[in-house]
């Protein structure tokens, strides 16, 4: 790759500090080579995204089915989404349209392929051992990839913040998302936006001490925070961050892989209910212990 393309790649990203290896290697450079082919064509990243999302439920419903051929479609269709949704984020940085309606709607892309697949699993279950039980199943792992989701998203926009205003710049208080909210139009995207508005709330709620830093912060310095306080910020947050790509696609999928093919999709349930859960309470105990540090 040309200097002159490298950096451009590198402008595609968010930040290489919060990529993790599967991304850099695999889903990072596909993306980049597809957005750069569309970025003149007047197709927009929102337009990607809801593409990704009509993919990624395809590959969640052929995962209903107890059939090895239909679950590696299904498999192949899921990395797909994942890759229109590299595609449609690094779009928006080589275009630079970017709005906080394609925001919400690139994070509501996941939360519709993960519904779809909790259903298929819940369907198939049931087919299999002749109850229903198995939704209660898939709602409690719904629930546990919101909650750790949107966590996963706060701390890697958090860090972001801490490298820069424009890196961390769709950083934003609850105090500003509400009233963003109030000054839209009544319509389909100011309910969208309402629903973004209790996703930052719950990200307030959850990090009482990491608020108490950045209202210190703000106190202190503004916006202007010292760089040495940001790098040194960023040097525990980087220790966090193996942990927290457990949460993300790539850390949950690789498992959730491994049990469709094998064809024990009921394990997934409790990795995501159990195992995923207590690596979320980990990381969050661990995040406010270092935003202490900084008080």
């Amino acid at each position: 790759m040309s200097n002159t393309l490298s950096k451009e790649y590198e402008a595609s990203l968010k930040s290489i500090e919060t990529e993790n290896y599967i991304d850099r290697i695999f889903y990072r450079p596909i993306g980049f080579q597809l957005a750069r082919l569309l970025r003149n064509t007047g197709i927009t990243p929102n337009m990607i995204t809801i593409l990704s999302i009509f993919v990624g439920m395809a590959g969640g419903i052929l995962f209903y089915y107890d059939n090895l051929k239909l679950n590696i479609y299904g498999i192949l269709l899921l990395i797909g989404a994942n890759i229109l949704d590299c595609v449609d984020g690094q779009l928006a940085r080589l275009t630079g349209i970017k709005s906080a309606i394609g925001r919400i709607l690139d994070g509501f892309a996941g939360d519709v392929w993960f519904a779809t697949i909790y259903i298929a699993f819940a369907l198939r279950l049931a087919n299999e051992y002749g109850t229903y039980w198995f939704f209660l199943l898939a709602v409690l792992s719904g629930i546990s990839h919101l909650m750790q989701a949107n966590i996963t998203d706060y701390y890697k926009t958090l860090h972001l913040y801490f490298i820069s205003k424009d890196k961390g710049a769709e950083f934003q208080s609850v105090e500003e998302v509400s009233a963003r909210h109030k000054e839209m139009k009544p319509g389909v995207y100011k309910a969208l936006y309402l629903l973004y508005r209790f996703y930052t709330q719950f990200q307030v709620i959850a990090t009482p001490v990491l608020q108490q830093m950045l209202r210190n912060l703000h106190c202190q310095y503004g916006d202007n925070i010292p760089e040495n306080i940001r790098i040194e910020f960023r040097k525990k947050s980087s220790q966090l961050m193996p942990y927290i790509d457990l949460l993300t696609f790539n850390g949950r999928t690789l498992v959730m892989f491994l049990f469709i093919l094998t064809g024990q999709v009921w394990g997934y349930y409790l990795y995501e209910i159990i195992v995923l859960n207590m690596v979320l309470v980990f990381v969050m105990r661990k995040h406010e212990k270092i935003c202490k540090m900084f008080l």
